[in-house]
């Protein structure tokens, strides 16, 4: 087995990858706020970690892995988002949160096997923010309850940076109540009109950071393995969570490894629904993208770097994974392939991994039922589960390719195959496949198939 080796924010390097208990490995992945539905930056995360999820399935055995990731279902946007509609939050939440599993059940992924809701765990909030406040590393004012970041010798560690730097660079909220600039919100008041429980600090709600820890301690303990999730929640989002979670719990961590993933722009520009480049994932399957030709694109560039978006990405994942499922269909998967299992064990190289399967389609190196076992690992369906990528039959085009089958046709009888392969050629850059059959000459359209790249049939003869 190759030994899996990640690259951990917490150290700044790649680290063999030992599991805790390797009979329990924890993996906790920030999930969504449930408000809106899920863009294609959102998704990237929860592509790239089913990857390591399954990896880690392949390893250690799929009962060996305990993978959380949480909903957000109480949170300020959610609140501004009922207020702007006249919607209740539960009817909000509960429609995003269908919208979210469905559109990433589409991506390829695999439901994780915790996906707990804040809102249930609002007990262990309070018990943890009261063990804060116990210890001396958090204090009650004026309703709310705030987290002394000064009472944490640690804090910066994973984002690197020193106090002077974090107050400069963040966006820190400056209020009276505060004994320091950079503490942060444990728990705050809640009006009338608000979502609130009763606490011994009045009635109110847990701020964001709590949510997490209280919620992966509650599945996987003190001290897990892996925490994930994007670059931008490196800081203060796992920064505020490890200051809360080692002070609550007495341990001199609460993850072993952090991994985060890049970002994600559309043609080279940062995704802006002003530019017009914002972009759902549920607006791309509506543009008939299919989720695995999106999982292929997320995947197409290492986790860790910023993934570009692009209409050549798309186009070219589509053309990549009609190969694979061609080269598959009937076939047994086999054994996965050592050179995919050492690029993911090198820091989840999704990129090499890629080019090492693109190496098993044709030729004397092809190895169908290899390609179909790597396949499986990085979650794409078999090709007798997917019908986009099968050509179909002429028959809804038919009035359309008419002429230009006659024209093809009517050149290769009078011999003159220069022009008819011209006129061959063209057609079938436009996304057909030529023939002739008893019958006559028969055209497939293939996916991706352009009507408006046709020959102009004057010219073609």
């Amino acid at each position: 087995m190759t030994a899996l080796r990640l690259y951990n924010t917490r150290t700044r390097q790649r680290d063999a990858f030992v599991p805790r208990d390797p009979a329990r490995i924890g993996l906790y992945v920030c999930g969504p706020t449930v408000y809106d539905r899920a863009h294609i930056g959102n998704a990237r995360p929860v592509v790239v970690f089913d990857v390591l999820y399954r990896l880690l399935r392949h390893h250690y055995g799929a009962e060996a892995v305990a993978y959380v990731r949480n909903i957000t279902d109480i949170d300020d946007k959610i609140m501004a988002r009922a207020k702007e509609s006249g919607e209740a939050i539960e009817t909000i939440t509960a429609r995003t949160i269908a919208w979210y599993q469905d559109d990433m059940a589409a991506l390829g992924t695999l439901p994780p096997n915790h996906v707990p809701r804040a809102t249930e765990y609002v007990g262990e909030m309070i018990a943890m923010t009261e063990t804060l406040i116990a210890k001396g590393h958090a204090y009650a004012a004026e309703g709310h309850v705030l987290f002394a970041v000064a009472s944490y010798p640690g804090y910066g560690a994973l984002a690197r940076r020193s106090l002077d730097d974090m107050v400069a660079g963040a966006r820190v909220e400056v209020a009276p109540y505060k004994r320091d600039p950079m503490d942060f919100v444990l728990w705050k008041p809640s009006s009338p009109d608000q979502p609130g429980w009763d606490s011994p600090w009045g009635r109110g709600r847990p701020g964001w950071h709590i949510e997490c820890s209280a919620m992966a301690k509650a599945l996987l303990g003190e001290h897990f393995d892996i925490h994930a999730g994007g670059i931008d929640l490196a800081f203060p989002h796992h920064e505020n969570e490890v200051a809360q979670s080692c002070c609550a719990n007495g341990t001199d961590r609460m993850a072993n490894f952090w991994l985060h993933n890049g970002f994600v722009t559309v043609e080279g520009e940062k995704m802006s629904k002003s530019l017009g480049n914002f972009f759902t994932v549920a607006d791309l399957r509506g543009r008939g993208i299919p989720g695995d030709v999106m999982r292929l694109v997320l995947l197409s560039s290492h986790y860790r770097a910023p993934l570009d978006w692009t209409e050549a990405r798309v186009a070219e994942a589509e053309k990549v994974l009609t190969r694979w499922y061609r080269a598959t269909e009937g076939a047994e998967a086999r054994a996965i392939p050592e050179a995919v299992l050492a690029a993911l064990a090198a820091d989840l190289n999704t990129p090499q991994a890629i080019a090492e399967m693109n190496a098993l389609v044709g030729g004397r190196a092809g190895d169908p039922g290899a390609l179909k076992a790597a396949m499986g690992l990085l979650g794409f369906p078999e090709a007798e589960a997917v019908a986009w990528y099968r050509p179909q039959d002429g028959a809804a085009h038919a009035e359309q390719l008419a002429p230009y089958l006659d024209a093809w046709q009517r050149l290769r009888k009078a011999k003159d195959f220069a022009r008819a392969d011209t006129l061959k050629a063209a057609l079938e850059g436009a996304g057909l496949k030529l023939s002739v059959k008893p019958d006559g000459p028969h055209a497939e359209v293939l996916p991706g198939f352009d009507p408006a790249a046709l020959p102009s049939l004057e010219k073609s003869g």
